[in-house]
Formats: C-alpha cells, structure tokens, sequence
C-alpha cells in the first residue's frame, strides 16, 4: 500500500545549511535552550563553523568519524551539528553501555575523536577524547576548539553519510546503521505536514542517541524552530517546562505519556500550546492512546518505523478514534508489504512480516555486508525494502495492526502464539497496570509462554495463582501461560522499550 503527499522543502538541502540560512534570515532567534541556558541562531552557526574548523585542524575529512558518549546538552548538540558542516560522520552512543561495549562500538565506527563528559565510563583506549564538560574526562572542549572560526567549505551529497546509530543491543551486539543525509532529509521533509517553523518550541526529553530524538531534533531545526532540551526525564518538571515555554511539539515514549498523566497535578497545567504530540519506539496501548486523546489537548500522532527505515506508517489518532489498536497508514510516499517465511507477499486480510520501502532507507549496517543483506528484501521487479521483523495485519481501510516481534513469536507444540493477545487479555485485570509475556524454552512444547506483570498501586490484592488462573480462563487453549510473576517493574531501555531477553532469562527454562 502507497500513498503521495508533495514536499513542501526542496528536493535536497543539507541541515547545516539550512541553519546558515536561518542564522542569516533570523539571527536572534532562539535556537537551543538547556535550563537557563539559550543560544541563537547565529551563534550556533558560529559554534557549528568553529568546530567544523577544528575537526578540520584535526585532520578530519569528509566521511571521517567521532563519537558522542554524553547526556544532552547546547555542547552535545553544537558538536553534532558541526560535525555534519565539515562533513564528518557522528556516531551518538548510549552512555549507560557497558566500557567494554562503548569501546567495541568506538572501534567499529572507527571514530577519530570521542566527545564525552566525566560522568561516563567509556573504557581505556579508544580515540583522543574531549571533555564536553571541562573534565578530566579529555582535553576541555573550549581549549580544543581555541583559535578555530572558519572551516573549509564542504559539498554535502545526498548519500553520503550523516550519522551511525547503533541499535539498542537488546537482541546481540549493537549494530550500526549508517544513515545518509538523503534519509534525514527525508524525514525533515515528511515534518512539513506537522506544523513546523519558526514558532515551533519543541522539547525533548528523550536522549540524543536515540533516532526517537532525532526525528524531530533535526526538523525543528531545519525549520528555524526552538528546540529545548530536557537531558533527564522528569515528568513533574516536564509539565512545567511544558507550560512556561509555550511548547508546541513533543516527542514522548509511551511509558513517558503514562508517568505524565499519572501525575496529581497534570490537570492543573496549561498545556494548550502543544499542537502536536507525537510518540514512536515502543508499543503505545489502544487505552493509554483514548486517555491521552481524552485529558490532553492537541493532536496526537504514532510513528510506526525503524532506525534503518524503509517504510513507516503514521496514526493521527485523533483523526481514528476508532483505530487506536494500529499503527495507523503508510506515510506518505512509503509502501509498505507484508511477506511470509518464504519471501512471498501474503494475501489481503492475512498476516506476514512486514517489510517498507521510502525515500529514507538506511544505507546497511557499517562493515556488515551480510547482516544489511539479512535485513533486505526485494520483490520481483528489484525494488528494495527494508525487513522490519514484526508481525502485522492490514484492515479493510488500510490500517496496520501488529501482531508480534517475529523474534517474540512463541512457537507452542507447533501453534503460533503472539504474546500482544496474551498482554491485552492481561491489561484487562484491573489489579493490573502493566503487562509482559515471552516464550521460554521447554521440554514438552518446545516454547511456553509466561508473563511478568506489573500490579497498580492501590489495587485490591490478588496473588498470582489467582491472576494466573483469571487469564488462563479468557485465553484459547493453545495460549495459556505456564506461569505468571509479580514484579515492581518491567525491565526497559533508555527510550522505554521492554526488554524481553532479560525476562527470559530471569525465568528460564521450564
């Protein structure tokens, strides 16, 4: 399924240039906001240009790469955006990576230059380092960049590279994926039909690393908006920022939309500003969607998607009410199909592996030739798509709904069992507020499904044969769990997404 919408940018700009531009049209206007810190536009420009000049000082060519290993801040973000002015590829890492896993990222990069503060333990060796913060943690950052202005200027093509994100690990050894600048334009392109310019405040309280982040981090900028960076999540202070700055867009994980409404005073805020409110990353839950929709106003909008992109799929849930349990359409421009084990395209109404094709697809995952052809599918006129992995069905109207990981899937004495039915049937208990199921090794079955769940505070208490024994009760025969804890929270990562793989082996075997 296809559809079309015009670009509202040109075909192709660089996003360096584009704040050149803005630093010419709109010089004092705000740019970057960290606390009660600010920068404008014509002053990040100059910032961009002195570290553009000094990566250049340090022999850094186009192509070349550093790394970032730090909390958001103004400095994270002037060297990123720098970096991209000299042409220089930026590898953005998760500071809660283990050393031993930062260096072996640092190493597939083959990053020049690791810009980190003295808070994170990247490890022995690696590359020179810079200490965004003046640490001890490298050569402070104001002496690195002394006596740097002008860069050389750089052609910037569209499909050269523009960052290496490396997944989150939660399968394996993080990957990276190489995104061009082609891909990041695309994105800031698909912005357009969202409300962005110069009156966008959007604030961020994701980090940087993340491609959650990023989505909307490089439109607001491409547009001459705000951005205000938040570098940890408090939904209290989140609110109050939310209100004082007058912020029009957000980006926001589910868990975030839950620990925000959850809050005494959330009522109490004015929140009215925010035009859009969108959300990506994790599964967002048909019922935590309707109370967003009902307690917050403003449109609300779930990218469906992944870091290597291919096809992406958009809900405007408060367009479809009465499609909250999808992820909503193919974007604009992006077709999306699904496949089944055999690489054959499913019939209509049927659920296979879903697999996209867009303007914004990954280039393939860095020095992994084998690992990007994995992740490729190809229909028979040789058009290229990016698999996804997850399981999903199309509705009469279009409408995507996933089913399952195609990992996640439990495979039960030959019956295919998605733990989402099994969740849902969960999140349905009202003693419950959350809800994870996995598939764990047995002999008799082969894989049996069991849940962890999260009790809500104040519910009436239920011990967990009881719960155990309500849920087998609702469930076909063939989906009944094994067996069912009680735990104080799920496992996530930094951007929300539960980790299975460490509920599976908490578990074990059975």
């Amino acid at each position: 399924m296809t559809t079309t919408e015009p670009a509202a940018l040109p075909a192709f700009s660089d996003i360096a240039s584009r704040i050149r531009l803005h630093a010419q049209q709109s010089p004092a206007a705000r740019a970057l906001v960290e606390g009660e810190r600010s920068v404008d536009y014509a002053t990040l420009d100059r910032h961009m240009d002195r570290i553009a000049a000094a990566l250049q000082r340090d022999g850094l060519a186009p192509g070349a790469a550093i790394a970032l290993c730090a909390a958001s801040s103004i400095e994270y973000a002037c060297v990123f955006l720098g970096a991209l002015r000299a042409g220089v590829v930026v590898a953005p890492l998760a500071p809660g990576a283990t050393p031993a896993s930062l260096q072996r990222m640092l190493a597939d990069a083959e990053a020049k230059l690791l810009f980190t503060t003295g808070e994170i333990d990247v490890g022995d060796g690696g590359p020179p380092r810079v200490a965004l913060d003046g640490s001890a943690a490298g050569r402070p950052f104001d002496d690195w960049l002394a006596g740097c202005e002008a860069p050389r200027p750089v052609a910037i093509e569209p499909g050269a590279a523009f960052n290496i994100i490396y997944s989150s690990g939660t399968t394996g050894e993080p990957k990276g994926i190489v995104q061009s600048h082609a891909m990041r334009w695309a994105y800031a392109s698909r912005a357009a039909r969202y409300g962005y310019g110069a009156d966008t405040v959007t604030l961020l309280a994701t980090p940087l690393y993340s491609n959650t982040t990023l989505v909307v981090f490089f439109p607001t900028l491409t547009f001459g908006g705000t951005v205000l960076l938040m570098p940890k999540f408090d939904a209290k202070a989140w609110l109050a920022l939310a209100q004082a700055h007058r912020v029009t867009h957000a980006m926001l994980v589910p868990v975030q939309y839950e620990r925000l409404l959850a809050r005494p005073e959330f009522d109490h805020h004015d929140l009215s500003s925010l035009r859009y409110k969108f959300s990506t990353s994790a599964p967002f839950a048909p019922a935590l969607k309707a109370e967003v929709l009902r307690r917050w106003p403003g449109a609300l909008v779930e990218f469906y998607g992944m870091t290597e992109g291919g096809g992406s799929c958009i809900l405007e849930a408060h367009l479809h009410p009465d499609k909250l349990h999808t992820v909503g359409r193919p974007a604009p421009g992006h077709e999306i199909r699904l496949i089944d084990e055999a690489g054959r395209e499913v019939a209509p109404g049927e659920a296979g592996e879903v697999v996209g094709h867009s303007p914004g697809m990954m280039s393939g995952y860095h020095k992994r030739a084998e690992a990007t052809r994995e992740a490729e599918w190809f229909d028979p006129s040789g058009k290229r798509f990016i698999r996804t992995g997850d399981i999903g069905r199309f509705d009469a109207d279009g409408f995507l709904t996933l089913l399952d990981r195609r990992k996640d899937v439990i495979i039960s004495g030959g019956f295919n069992i998605y733990p989402s039915d099994l969740e849902a049937v969960l999140r349905e208990h009202p003693a419950l507020a959350e809800a994870a199921v996995v598939g764990v090794p047995s002999r008799q079955w082969g894989e049996t499904p069991v849940a962890f769940v999260v009790r809500r505070a104040g519910a009436e208490t239920t011990d967990d044969a009881a719960l155990l024994q309500w849920a087998n009760a609702r469930l076909g025969k063939t989906q009944r769990l094994h067996s069912l804890r009680s735990i104080d929270a799920l496992p996530r990562s930094p951007i929300g997404k539960v980790l299975k793989r460490d509920l599976r082996e908490m578990h074990g075997p059975v």
